[in-house]
């Protein structure tokens, strides 16, 4: 094929890196960004906190960065 739309899952499973072998991406403000939700009441659970925690920690940034290389952005 000529060009195909991917997941970006599917592009770095290939060995491809979205950001060095793509020739459109979407940019970091993106509306399709994942996010976690929680059920109305929840939101302020210790256990929902502490993910929320782990989830945007410098330790997961540097995960990210290094595991993906480029190919998957933490925007937080």
């Amino acid at each position: 094929m000529d060009a195909a739309t991917i997941n970006g899952n599917f592009a770095l499973q290939a060995g491809l890196n979205p950001q060095r072998d793509s020739l459109i991406i979407e940019y970091a403000d993106s509306p399709y960004v994942n996010i976690v939700a929680v059920r109305r009441g929840q939101e302020n659970d210790p256990r929902i906190l502490a993910l929320r925690d782990a989830l945007l920690s410098p330790r997961v940034r540097e995960f990210i960065e290094e595991r993906y290389d480029g190919g998957v952005v933490a925007v937080f």
